[in-house]
């Protein structure tokens, strides 16, 4: 099949033929067609498989005809990153070259008033990340009445990066006629829940399974120590045994922090490597990016900012310095490498505390990744993960209960015995807790008397002392004073009274 074969226009087929693209990928086989058609869309594929031409090309086709509003634009494209946002972008100008549209890129690290300036004149095509988006927006700077075409890209990078309350509001302000094209790599339950809200029977298009691993990359695990100075070594030294096939590599850790050590060792080492994550600057992000895709840069250390939608075709190598938290996270690093049916590396450094979040991989991507060299039995992982849990849950009471109650009974014995073992523990343990219980309530105060007895009563006539000593007795009348507890004050003559 060719791109002619899937409906598209002269205009769109000659700027696919100068970008020198041949056979469409097999989204861009099954998504491009019902797109074209009005339809909404959920495409289901993995990093690399050419998600952003299957909705950029039928968007093409769609605004050939009319034009935009000043503020009010035709499509809206949806981003997580600038990084994804920006490279959206380039791709409309090699694509649309021949329809002269105009496009709008809305992200963070750019000057508010060159944005307003370009949506004033009228976009065709908005690319914006969700929060940008809302500031103009806001600003009463941006109308979103007109909008045909919404794109939601990276779907569950979009989850991860908390945008999901921004996505909602906005799909909120579109029209409800729009056409919805709905792209991610994995299907959480969440994203499953979005889909159901805003596209209208959607054709779903899965290229191949989510959540799976190119073929053509070559998975590898590698023992490596806890030590992050002694890890960083064996680093090194992976990758001096693979120096003659890298041609470039990322090497990703979860950590921003870790990202700027290691890029700085790596350097230290001789290493031609830069540092690449989220709170660097825009200009700084973007400059790196070129450099890495230019060669100037072999080694780009990232954090999870790069492992999403960049299009860098040759990257030939990829190291996990970390073992991704999420297992979703690992399938969208290494599918940085092995793009487009080139064949790929990816190398991921294991420490025993790892185990887990390694087994959490395996059973996502539906296959084991091989050990290199020394590795673990898996005995000893299945026994570090469950004893993780084991020591977790283990009640702080069992150790007391178990050195009130006698020694364990010992493997080995007989069925009887075993059972007046744990008899006689179990009835141990119940008369050390009836004992705490009876030493608590000892030493628990008496509650306070409902009535306090009052001190005796002083001898009619006295009055002063402390508050409470000049009390009535208790068996005084009620409702006044009479007889023997009349105050001496009150016996005193009033003056012109004998």
């Amino acid at each position: 099949m060719t791109f002619k074969d899937l409906g598209l226009s002269e205009k769109v087929l000659k700027a696919v033929a100068d970008a020198g693209y041949k056979t469409p990928t097999e989204i861009q086989k099954q998504a491009i067609p019902p797109a074209l058609e009005g339809k909404d869309v959920l495409g289901l594929a993995q990093t690399g498989s050419g998600k952003t031409a299957a909705f950029v090309l039928p968007m093409l086709m769609r605004l050939e005809r009319g034009r935009a509003r000043a503020r009010m634009p035709r499509t809206l494209i949806l981003e997580p990153t600038r990084e994804l946002a920006a490279q959206v972008h380039d791709a409309f100008k090699i694509l649309g070259k021949e329809h002269k549209l105009k496009v709008a890129l809305l992200i963070g690290g750019v000057s508010f008033d060159e944005q307003s300036r370009i949506i004033d004149r009228g976009a065709d095509v908005l690319i914006a990340t969700p929060g940008r988006l809302l500031d103009h927006f806001e600003r009463g700077r941006l109308l979103l009445t007109g909008i045909e075409i919404l794109v939601i890209d990276e779907a569950d990078r979009m989850l991860d990066m908390g945008f999901i309350p921004d996505i909602e509001r906005i799909v909120k302000l579109l029209p409800v006629t729009r056409q919805t094209l709905f792209f991610s790599a994995t299907m959480p339950e969440e994203i499953q829940h979005l889909t159901a809200r805003f596209l209208h029977l959607p054709v779903t298009v899965q290229a191949q399974p989510p959540s799976s691993t190119a073929e053509t990359i070559d998975q590898r695990l590698v023992m490596a120590p806890v030590e992050e100075k002694a890890k960083r070594a064996k680093l090194r030294e992976v990758i001096d045994a693979r120096k003659d096939d890298i041609r470039n590599a990322i090497i990703f850790a979860n950590r921003k922090k870790t990202v700027e050590i290691l890029a700085k060792s790596l350097h230290k080492h001789g290493y031609n490597a830069g540092a690449l994550h989220g709170d660097m600057d825009q200009y700084e992000r973007l400059e790196t990016l070129q450099k890495f895709r230019d060669g100037e840069i072999t080694y780009l250390v990232a954090s999870d900012v790069a492992a999403r939608g960049l299009d860098i075709p040759e990257v030939s190598h990829v190291f996990n310095y970390d073992v991704p938290v999420s297992p979703e996270d690992y399938v969208h690093r290494i599918g940085r490498t092995g793009r487009a049916g080139r064949e790929g590396t990816a190398i991921t450094l294991v420490t025993p505390e790892d185990y887990k979040a390694l087994v959490a991989i395996e059973k996502l991507i539906g296959k084991d990744i091989p050990w290199e060299g020394e590795a673990p039995s898996e005995e000893e992982i299945a026994a570090a993960v469950s004893g993780r849990r084991k020591k977790r849950r283990k009640p702080a009471k069992a150790k007391k209960a178990g050195a009130k109650g006698g020694e364990p009974s010992k493997t080995g014995k007989a069925g009887a015995e075993t059972g007046k073992s744990t008899e006689k523990a179990a009835q141990a343990d119940g008369d050390g807790r009836k004992k705490k219980r009876r030493r608590r309530r000892r030493k628990k105060k008496p509650a306070a008397a409902a009535f306090t007895p009052q001190k005796e009563q002083a001898p009619a006539g006295k009055t002063g002392g402390k508050t409470g000593e000049d009390t009535p007795a208790a068996d005084a009348p009620a409702g006044g004073f009479t007889g023997d507890t009349l105050p001496a004050f009150l016996a005193r003559p009033v003056n012109g009274e004998s």
